[in-house]
Parts: structure tokens; sequence; C-alpha cells
């Protein structure tokens, strides 16, 4: 492609790099300009503008945008995903629906390395989706480029992203009490969690904070998964959520998880339903190790000891910027810190 300064009057046919004021109001970047634009741009003063030439093999940046999102999602429908029209050289993706968005991260990395103007941006890998929330956009910087490397990234990118739809419809939610608490906050907190999934939390049972009695409620329990959030925290393995589901019959198959905060969370199984042991954070609204975990076992992903293991990466949750509640403050005027 040819990119520069030319006179106007040879600017027929180019494509305008920078929108211009004309008497009739502007004429906008991007537009490939007609002999009434050439007139237009005569008329309001401008003896030479800076316009982009497509050489020989080369595509506009729609077309290019276009072919590369087709590949990235080549059945919309199944994908649980929707592509926008090509404008300005920018396809955007939005899930259809709640999930978590599944990625060929390596593709879609081999695809951004064939040529930097050929440019694809999602979420993270495994993010939770949202009805017309956007997931990623298929953006060429340039006003157009090579025809063989938009085919060799959309080679790259083909069938590299999806959303894994929730597959559950219903929890249980079992909650300790010792003494009078109130538990009615984590409560809350679950069901708008579940509620933002697509799902519904169909059952609350609130026992004493007693292996016996929680064993029993796990027993008959009638969600599709079963939640636990005991009043007093789980620190062992061998604590008494842990041994209730197994005195229920169940396994639990990870305790601990590195994120932070989370870092209390058990998953484990009872028959064929998974139970997750919350962490006392899923009290608060705010994003935490037990979101991660939930999102993908409602989805039907798969959370092996080694995924759990690489949530430590990026897992820091509390003290970061997008959470906005740093572990860390300032010590009181007038007392070291």
């Amino acid at each position: 492609m040819r990119f520069g300064p030319v006179p106007v009057a040879q600017a027929e046919g180019a494509i305008l790099a920078h929108s211009l004021a004309v008497e009739t109001g502007r004429i906008r970047k991007g537009r490939v300009l007609t002999a009434e634009d050439i007139a237009a741009l005569s008329a309001a003063g401008h003896a030479e503008i800076t316009v982009a030439r497509l050489d020989a093999g080369d595509i506009g940046e729609d077309a290019a945008a276009a072919m590369v999102a087709a590949a990235l999602v080549p059945d919309p429908d199944a994908a649980g995903l929707r592509l926008t029209k090509a404008a300005t050289g920018r396809v955007n993706v939005y899930a259809t629906g709640p999930g978590v968005l599944g990625l060929d991260v390596a593709a879609i990395e081999a695809a951004n390395l064939v040529d930097p103007m050929i440019t694809i941006a999602t979420l993270p890998s495994l993010a939770r989706t949202g009805d017309r929330g956007m997931v990623a956009t298929v953006k060429i910087i340039a006003y157009g480029v090579s025809q063989d490397a938009a085919r060799r990234a959309a080679g790259h990118a083909r069938g590299a992203m999806r959303v894994h739809p929730v597959r559950m419809r219903t929890a249980t939610l079992i909650q300790t009490e010792i003494g009078e608490a109130d538990p009615g906050k984590g409560e809350a907190a679950m069901a708008a969690r579940l509620t933002a999934l697509g799902m519904e939390l169909s059952e609350v049972r609130d026992v004493a904070h007693d292996t016996g009695p929680l064993a029993r409620a796990v027993a008959e329990a009638s969600g599709d998964l079963i939640l636990i959030l005991t009043a007093s925290a789980t620190s062992d393995p061998a604590d008494v959520a842990p041994a209730a589901v197994r005195r229920a019959g169940g396994t639990v198959t990870r305790f601990g998880l590195p994120v932070d905060p989370g870092n209390l969370l058990f998953l484990g199984q009872v028959d064929d339903r998974p139970v997750i042991g919350l962490p006392g954070c899923a009290r608060s609204p705010a994003l935490n190790g037990a979101d991660w975990v939930l999102e993908r076992i409602v989805c039907g992903v798969p959370v092996s000891d080694a995924d759990m293991a690489a949530m430590g990466v990026g897992g820091l949750l509390k003290d970061s910027l997008a959470r906005g509640m740093p572990r860390e403050r300032k010590p009181p005027a007038g007392r070291a810190g």
C-alpha cells in the first residue's frame, strides 16, 4: 500500500487518510474519493492531501477485518457469538449469552504475528461472558493490507474462539450457623452471582456448624450444584465442611486455591454433582477466587489441580487496582507504619 501526500487533482479513487473540512461539512477519513469530493476539496482551498492507495494484491481494511473475523468465528450461532459488520477496519465480537470464553491462545498469538497491521484483541481466556457483552475485536490498523497476509492470519485464527455456555440451571446453598449469626449476606451475594450466569439459587438450607447436620444437608441437596458456606472458615482438609462431604459419600478433590481473596476454597463431588466449599469472601459481591472456579464448573469446563494451580499467576486480586480494595493502607498520622 502507498501512503503519502498528493495533489488534490490526482487523488480521485484514493483513500482519504485524514478527515478534511469542505464547504458542505467534512469528508471523513477512510472514504474513497470521488470526482465530486475532489471538486469540493479544491473549492475549500485544499491543494495537497494525504491519501492511501492499495497496490495489486492488497485488500481494504473492511474486507481484511471481515476475512479474519469470519475465520476466527466460522459458525457464530454454534460458538455463542455475534459478529458486527466490518466498518472502519473493525469487526466486534459479542457473546450471545452467559458462559466463559474459550480461546485457542496459541492460534490467536500466531495470527497477531503475521502482520502488525492485523490485530485480534480478546478478553482473557475463560473470562465470564454475558448477553451482548463484547469479547473481542478484529482491527486492521492500516487502510489496507496484503491479501496474502490477511489469508495467513485468518488461517491461524480459524475456529479459535467460542463461548462455553452455562450447562447447569440450579444450585443449592448450604450455610452453617454458629449462635445467632445472620447468614443472609452470603445468600444475597451468591444469588446475584448465579443470576448473572443465568442460574437459579433454587434451595437454601441453614444448618448447625457440625459435620453430621451438614452431611445430611449435602446428601439431600436438590440443586445441580452444591455450594457450602460455613460460619467459621474452613482451615484444614479435615475441617467440618470437607468432612461432611466425605460423610455424605462424596470426595474432596482439592483444598486451597492460590488466589487472594479466595484461598480457603475446596472442590469436591457427591455422586455426579460438583461441590464447592466457598471461602468467606464469597459473602461479598467483589471478585474473588471462588468466582473463577464457579464460572468454569457451571459451564462444564474441567477444573483440575493444574488448572487451579495456574490461577496463582494473576491471582492477587485483593491488592489489584482493578478490584479497588487495596489491603495495605497508610498508618494513622503520628504512628509508625
